[in-house]
């Protein structure tokens, strides 16, 4: 799997199987919380026309925060939930 993120008038090359420097999740909740949570978003792969991966710099405490989302104790505002989630459907639809 590979992605092509466009950086100015350039092309960057993203290995997106390579899992120490990237996150990667097809559930939109656990994504619209990571974004909550001020993880930077670096694309979204949508080469499979069914199911959206989001891919995250992996960043110290990603996992954990991951894994509370998971375990229902990952906390965040209900306000800036919903306008990161409006937010990352807006780009699954529009790109």
């Amino acid at each position: 799997m590979q992605n092509i993120k466009k950086v100015k008038d350039d092309f960057e090359y993203i290995p997106l199987e390579n899992s120490k420097e990237y996150f990667q999740s097809a559930d939109l909740g656990l994504a619209t919380a990571l974004c909550c949570r001020g993880y930077s978003l670096i694309t979204l792969d949508k080469q499979d026309p069914r199911k959206v991966s989001f891919i995250f710099k992996r960043e110290v405490g990603i996992e954990e925060d991951a894994d509370a989302y998971w375990s229902n104790e990952l906390e965040t505002k209900a306000r800036n939930y919903f306008d990161n989630l409006r937010t990352l459907k807006n780009r699954i639809y529009s790109e």
